[in-house]
């Protein structure tokens, strides 16, 4: 069998033994991969980054009397939180969304953070 063959096999093989939450995770990997953005797994701390990702959780949290909107985006590699100071929400960012964000990687209790980023809401299709 030719090596083209042996590799659908292969694919077919792990999608069909393969979790859900698994085979999500290598969808996400591989379209943030395709948008030409960075995985959250190769960013680091201080450094400029545009990563794309699924929103999985959003909240509000005052930080020194300044209300402060947080989302959780997942890249299929790592999870990245985008922070916006001042803002208590912002129509389009909720769970599930995907989205593109690019800024300064910063760190923060050991996360990988991203304060106040430029962002883009993608179509669900």
């Amino acid at each position: 069998m030719s090596n083209t063959g042996d590799g659908y096999l292969r694919r077919l093989v792990r999608r069909l033994t393969s979790d859900v939450a698994e085979l999500d995770a290598d969808d996400l990997s591989e379209r943030s991969r395709a948008s030409g953005a960075r995985r959250a797994c190769d960013c680091k701390c201080g450094e400029q980054a545009e990563v794309l990702g699924r929103v999985r959780c959003v909240g509000m949290a005052p930080r020194a009397s300044v209300p402060t909107l947080e989302a959780e985006l997942y890249d299929g590699t790592d999870g990245v939180t985008l922070v916006w100071l001042g803002r208590r929400q912002i129509t389009g960012i909720e769970p599930g969304r995907t989205i593109k964000a690019r800024g300064r990687i910063a760190d923060r209790d050991g996360h990988k953070v991203l304060y106040n980023p430029y962002y883009e809401l993608q179509n669900t299709a």
